[in-house]
């Protein structure tokens, strides 16, 4: 396991966490994947710029759907996967308590 998917599901439950006095738990949960879901299109578009020879200063030569399509790698995938993960179980684990409601 890569330290990074330890560190974005940490992250992740502390967003939640820090969401909660203003939402409810699986909104907040939703809000830290949808964080990282961004990040990793946003990597895998360079990721495909940089294939197809851009560099600093250009217009990306990438289409608006192809970061979320191409470029995905096993890592970007479960630097997506382990936030989500982590924030199902800890929403999943505030209905039975009662503080956390």
């Amino acid at each position: 396991m890569n330290r990074s998917y330890i560190e974005h599901a940490l992250i992740a439950v502390l967003i939640q966490f820090t969401l909660l006095p203003f939402m409810d738990m699986w909104v907040a949960g939703s809000v830290a994947v949808a964080l990282f879901l961004g990040r990793e299109i946003a990597q895998n578009e360079y990721r495909v710029a940089h294939r197809r020879g851009w560099t600093w200063g250009q217009v990306p030569p990438v289409n608006w759907y192809e970061g979320a399509w191409r470029g995905w790698t096993r890592k970007s995938v479960f630097d997506v996967l382990a936030p989500l993960f982590a924030c199902v179980v800890i929403a999943s684990l505030s209905r039975h308590t009662p503080m956390l409601n």
